[in-house]
């Protein structure tokens, strides 16, 4: 639940933010009385806490940076009513003893602001015009990063060293003995400037990395060396690393060389185990460099600002093959009609496009099918288990603010009460991640939805799995984890993280998906079978919820399309307040479901005709949609892809032949041309010159 960690959160800054504004009250009030204990307690209070932040609070600095509040300025408020403590104080002469502290002071902010600017020096010069990752780049000599405290931390840095001068003219404060000020301050700007030093040394040669030009050149001799023939090209925010992920087994099987390209940094650690190489090219005049390599095509599986920059390089051809496919307006998109094709699962998709007339003809739309849907498992009939297992995966509510989008409003609680009421049935509900995010009420209902199934979980009872069982999914869970997350140290940047992903990391993928099948088989092993589940983490998937599901409850979503492949029942929620012949007519996805209203009055005959395969009248009609939305199974669908990939490649190639072809007979024509003209302007001009003269 989103908002659930909200109020915590927020209670936690307040009180940070008023002890953070009474400990400057009190530190002010201790140096003007003076009171002493008072001014040293204030004192040490406002730094720990500051500290405390730094670590446990980044949201609320951040937002007292926009204010002009950062911690620059706080340690410097903080150090001058120190030294106005220090002046009220009897028994500390101003001139022979606080003059040397404040002289101190100023050095140790002056070499503070020097090694800041030694950071923001060793930063650019180890920002690299691209990031790699599966791809050896031990020729351009990288080198380890610069501790994280001197290089991308100055305000954690600046409250470190400012530790022991605190420190020490705390105790010059209490004592009246400006020795222990000068230590402190002493070992401050030592720290400060031995820092700076040590930092500088990045910027020495040996440390240094190649500049822009030598790491292009580098790129091209790679690409001239791989020879990539077909690439996934993606853009996007941070959360929307799935829809590249979703694809990378497909790109991977297919015939030739594949290539990842991406278009921002922190996308490459995004990006989930995979053995294709991966290069990010953030700038546009970089990027065009792809157009000199021997890369074929390049499929798209999301629109973004920055796709209309790659579709500028001619000698590739593009294919938009999505990131799912629904009956909503989003996967008919206008920017479809700039790629070379439109690669659909099926029938539907291509009558879609015809229906929604953007301008995307019919010769080029190919129909794929959907690789990624192997794992779900066939119809086998109705369950045999004690429970009937049902998955309510409603989606989110959209950017357009249809009460259609979303069930989650108007029939999610209707829906989840009436699945409760049967003692027969165990719940999965695994809502989208986006839930609430546009719409608070989507959110409020998201959340007592999920107190409704923990309240009916408090209410059953049964056997449990004994405890080997949460013993292997904890052991399943270390491995998993083991294998897809890489462990960098904490000072590591981007070159650092190239360096030790240099190696094409073969094998990594098909461990990882081994890794992940056995911990999904541990997951459920672990719960009992009468238990409700509420799934809200990324793992496990939605496509292993599929598999222990024996009846769907969603939305007008891919993730019908999806499931559909399972020839599975399913229904689908009708928000819209069409009436269910015009729901049915406006989204074909749901011409084989049962369609629930609001109030949720048909689930009783809808686990009724699950259960019992003789009342089950739209077994047929699941097959015949489901060929019409993803296609036939035969070829199976990675088949089609790879055709279709392989047929997209020919016309590059062809298109390149022609534009040699031209490039060699018109040139020449060409020079020809101008060197007749050249020639007619010369002896014009010898005529002028002799007529002058």
């Amino acid at each position: 639940m989103p908002s659930a960690g909200l109020a915590p959160r927020r209670i936690v800054q307040l009180v940070a933010l008023f002890t953070m504004f009474a400990a400057f009250t009190a530190q002010l009030a201790g140096a003007l009385l003076p009171n002493v204990p008072t001014f040293v307690a204030a004192s040490a209070v406002g730094l720990g806490l500051d500290l405390y932040l730094q670590h446990k609070q980044p949201g609320l600095l951040s937002l007292l940076g926009r204010i002009r509040f950062d911690v620059t300025v706080r340690q410097l408020l903080r150090d001058m009513l120190i030294l106005v403590g220090l002046l009220r104080i009897d028994g500390i002469n101003p001139l022979h003893e606080q003059s040397p502290l404040t002289i101190a002071l100023l050095a140790f902010y002056l070499v503070h602001f020097a090694c800041q600017a030694v950071a923001v020096l060793v930063r650019r010069s180890r920002t690299m015009p691209i990031v790699t990752r599966n791809i050896d780049t031990s020729a351009l000599r990288l080198t380890t990063a610069p501790p994280r405290l001197l290089a991308r931390r100055p305000g954690h840095r600046l409250l470190t060293f400012s530790v022991p001068a605190t420190a020490g003219l705390m105790v010059t404060a209490a004592t009246k003995d400006a020795l222990y000020g000068g230590i402190g301050l002493g070992l401050a700007l030592a720290l400060s400037f031995l820092g700076t030093v040590y930092l500088g040394t990045w910027l020495l040669p040996g440390k240094r990395t190649a500049n822009e030009r030598a790491v292009l050149d580098w790129l091209d001799a790679w690409l001239a060396e791989y020879r990539p023939t077909v690439g996934m090209y993606f853009s996007g925010g941070t959360t929307s690393a799935y829809q590249a992920n979703m694809w990378l087994s497909t790109l991977a099987s297919l015939e030739g060389r594949p290539l990842i390209v991406l278009r921002e940094r922190f996308m490459v650690q995004k990006i989930d185990a995979t053995d294709v190489p991966i290069v990010c090219i953030p700038k546009v005049a970089h990027l065009m460099g792809l157009e000199h390599s021997t890369l074929k095509l390049l499929l798209h599986p999301a629109n973004s600002g920055k796709t209309s920059q790659v579709l500028r390089i001619p000698s590739i051809k593009h294919a938009f093959i999505n990131h799912g496919e629904s009956d909503k307006l989003s996967s008919c998109n206008p920017y479809a009609k700039a790629y070379d094709e439109v690669w659909v699962a099926g029938p539907a998709a291509r009558e879609r496009y015809q229906l929604a007339d953007i301008g995307v003809e019919d010769k080029d739309v190919v129909e794929v099918g959907r690789p990624q849907l192997a794992p779900i498992r066939p119809y086998a009939g109705a369950p045999t288990s004690p429970y009937t297992t049902v998955l309510y995966a409603p989606t989110w509510e959209g950017w357009t603010n249809d009460p259609g989008n979303t069930s989650v409003i108007l029939a999610g609680e209707n829906i989840v009460r009436e699945l409760l009421a049967d003692p027969k049935v165990r719940l999965l509900y695994k809502p989208h991640p986006m839930t609430g995010s546009v719409d608070p009420r989507a959110g409020r209902a998201n959340e007592r939805i999920q107190a409704m199934i923990t309240e009916a979980n408090a209410r059953r009872s049964g056997p449990r799995p004994g405890p080997e069982a949460a013993a292997e999914l904890a052991r399943r869970t270390t491995e998993l984890d083991r294998l897809t997350s890489t462990a960098f140290r904490s000072s590591a940047d981007e070159i650092e993280r190239m360096k030790l992903q240099g190696s094409p990391d073969t094998g990594r993928a098909a461990a990882v998906a081994e890794a992940t099948a056995a911990w999904e088989s541990a997951y459920w092993a672990s719960f009992p079978e009468w238990e409700h589940q509420i799934i809200t983490a990324a793992r496990p998937a939605i496509y292993t919820c599929f598999n222990q599901a024996d009846l769907l409850i969603s939305d007008v979503s891919s993730v019908v399309s999806d499931y559909l492949t399972s020839e599975k029942p399913y229904a689908v929620a009708n928000t819209s307040g069409l009436r269910e012949e015009d729901f049915k007519a406006g989204f074909p996805t749901v011409r084989a479901a049962t369609i629930l209203e609001p109030k949720a009055k048909g689930i009783p005959a809808l686990l009724e005709a699950v259960r019992d395969a003789e009342k089950d009248t739209l077994v047929a009609a699941r097959a015949e949609l489901k060929e019409h939305l993803l296609g036939p199974s035969d070829p199976p669908s990675l088949a089609r892809f790879d055709g279709a990939a392989q047929a997209l490649a020919v016309k590059a190639d062809e298109r390149r032949a022609r534009m040699a072809s031209r490039l060699a007979t018109e040139l020449p024509a060409q020079r020809e041309v101008e060197g007749i003209e050249e020639d007619a302007e010369v002896e014009a001009t010898g005529a002028e010159d002799s007529v002058t003269a």
